[in-house]
């Protein structure tokens, strides 16, 4: 079946107004009813600035499996280069994190594919006299030199203008350490070893574990590409390692925040010792002491500190292959949720436990186990489904999205126990963005909900019937980015339930109004909402369709073609618009 991408101007149908008071207005699109529509990229078709239209809407710069120049985008590789067979012939259709990143006369773009064992592609991109951009040749970048790559996620540009991704939902080293057969080891795990050759169908428990180490993932990763498109990646143990949704760093050039997805996950602060290098720093993390609980809460924030380190120093106890139990001592936790005398309970990795770190171990226990550590040390690790994060400098403020406000964060949950149960808001299954005020050194102090969505039950054959977060309203928020100067923030869904087609919405950060500006096709998650204010001359809004069909809906699928990603971008606006 071909697929539509549906270009509806404002004067559609729609079901949430166009904000005739804003400086910069997207066309609005309707709400996906129909099954073609359902099926169909449907994307605002102009943007308004100052009473002027542009047109815009959605251009796909490629798909899961194509051939551009000599290489096969989203084919996933081994340590070799050789090619991974995987889930799909067209190979992952997991896109995620696109970046535009000019080098020199040219420009390049660098997608990260949310796999195991991952990828990211370096691609070449044309620009024309319009703003027209092409890919026009892309090739896999070689992650050998860090042992492959794990399960990017979101991602943002560096003010040094570097790829900075991620790597999302490492193996619980502890289940590693103590397992004593390979069907006690999370079978989401074991994909990865097909990168160093091993067929993980017929691995054994040591085959498993001579390749595989637990400590080498989980981190923010920084790719680098010269002027003549040479790509070098860098992952920085100094930034901690958990499941990294992305780390974003602030216009100081030294401090990040760095989100965490995921039950019972904290949020992270990282300050680098020198401006535009994060392989050396401070690591913070964030504790929540609650002065709201309506709707999806308002706390005050203070920060935790979990000490320094620099990349070279947490690679060598990596590449020593230290483990669980050379960091730790484990003790038993009462009934009460206490721990014996010289222990700290911990709530991260969804268990409660008592621990101790071992003498001289500190800093490896800050960068290898860093939520557990940072549980230890009284941080709030509470969190569920944190997502991306990006900076207002019109406010000064960061905003977060968190996909679901559940589990941990409601209060009474079996996971609170070993925590200290700071955040005790009502579950909220649509999820809710916060927006974190920052001092003047970009410290967040405090934090409140300023968007949530909305629990709705749609009565079976009503033409919204499949939803059960209001169609009007943001579910499961997920990327974000935002506007400068036009008071909009961008929201990006990852949501199954909560609306069966995802959405990418803006919304005026003064009145909260919201206007939706693009759906997805069934079963498929928007990723890489990012706003690039001037390259050459125009500006541009990347999205991604990830997995279409992949994540619900599944029988929809007319043929394998169909589930294959978008990369793409809204666009070009005039620059004017930075």
């Amino acid at each position: 079946m071909t697929l539509r991408i549906t270009l509806l101007a404002a004067t559609a149908i729609v079901s949430v107004p166009v904000l005739a008071a804003a400086e910069m207005n997207f066309s609005a699109i309707p709400v996906p009813t129909t099954d073609e529509m359902k099926r169909s990229i449907l994307s605002s078709e102009t943007v308004t600035l100052d009473g002027a239209d542009t047109t815009i809407g959605y251009h796909v710069l490629a798909r899961s499996g194509d051939t551009i120049g000599s290489g096969t985008f989203a084919q996933l590789v081994d340590q070799d280069g050789n090619p991974i067979t995987g889930e799909s012939e067209y190979g992952s259709p997991d896109a995620d994190f696109t970046s535009f990143l000019p080098v020199g006369d040219k420009i390049y773009s660098i997608t990260h594919f949310e796999s195991r064992p991952a990828a990211m592609y370096l691609s070449t991109v044309a620009q024309d006299a319009d703003g027209a951009l092409t890919y026009t040749d892309t090739k896999p970048i070689d992650f050998s030199s860090v042992g492959g790559l794990w399960v990017p996620c979101a991602g943002s540009v560096t003010p040094w203008n570097t790829h900075l991704g991620s790597e999302e939902y490492p193996a619980d080293a502890r289940a590693h350490a103590e397992a004593t057969s390979l069907d006690q080891i999370d079978d989401y795990n074991y994909a990865m070893v097909a990168y160093f050759g091993v067929d993980p169908a017929t691995m054994s428990l040591d085959d498993y574990r001579r390749v595989y180490n637990p400590y080498q993932y989980g981190f923010p990763v920084e790719v680098t590409v010269t002027a003549e498109g040479e790509a070098t990646p860098a992952k920085h143990y100094s930034m901690g390692r958990i499941a990294v949704e992305l780390a974003n760093v602030m216009p100081d050039q030294k401090t990040a925040y760095i989100s965490d997805d995921g039950t019972n996950v904290g949020l992270f602060r990282y300050v680098a010792d020198t401006a535009g290098d994060l392989s050396a720093g401070q690591l913070f993390a964030a504790k929540w002491t609650q002065t709201s609980d309506d709707g999806a809460g308002a706390a005050d924030i203070s920060w935790v500190d979990l000490g320094h380190a620099d990349d070279a120093t947490i690679q060598k106890a990596i590449d020593d292959k230290v483990g669980f139990m050379d960091i730790f001592n484990v003790g038993e936790m009462g009934a009460d949720g206490t721990c014996a005398e010289g222990f700290l309970p911990s709530a991260a990795e969804g268990r409660a436990e008592c621990l101790q770190v071992k003498d001289g171990m500190e800093a490896v226990a800050s960068r290898l186990e860093t939520r557990r550590y940072a549980s230890m040390l009284g941080a709030t690790v509470e969190f569920r489904k944190m997502e991306g994060n990006v900076y207002n400098p019109d406010n000064n403020s960061l905003y977060l999205a968190m996909s679901e406000v559940a589990k941990g964060m409601t209060d009474g949950d079996d996971l609170d126990m070993g925590s200290s149960n700071d955040v005790r808001v009502a579950k909220n299954p649509c999820g809710a963005v916060y927006e974190l005020s920052l001092d003047d050194t970009f410290v967040a102090t405090d934090m409140k909900a300023v968007i949530a969505g909305v629990p709705t039950t749609y009565a079976e054959g009503s033409e919204y019937a499949g939803n059960e977060c209001d169609v009007d309203g943001i579910a499961n928020p997920d990327n974000v980015t935002y506007i400068p100067g036009q008071k909009l923030l961008v929201i990006g869904e990852d949501t199954g339930a909560g609306h069966q087609n995802d959405v990418v919405w803006t919304m005026n950060t003064d009145t909260g109004d919201l206007t939706r500006i693009m759906s997805s096709p069934y079963g498929s998650e928007m990723t890489s909402v990012d706003w690039y204010a001037d390259l050459n001359g125009h500006a541009y809004l990347t999205a991604v369709i990830q997995h279409p069909y992949g994540e619900s809906d599944e029988d929809k699928a007319a043929d394998a073609a169909d589930t294959r990603a978008y990369v793409g971008y809204m666009g070009p606006f005039p620059v004017a618009m930075k």
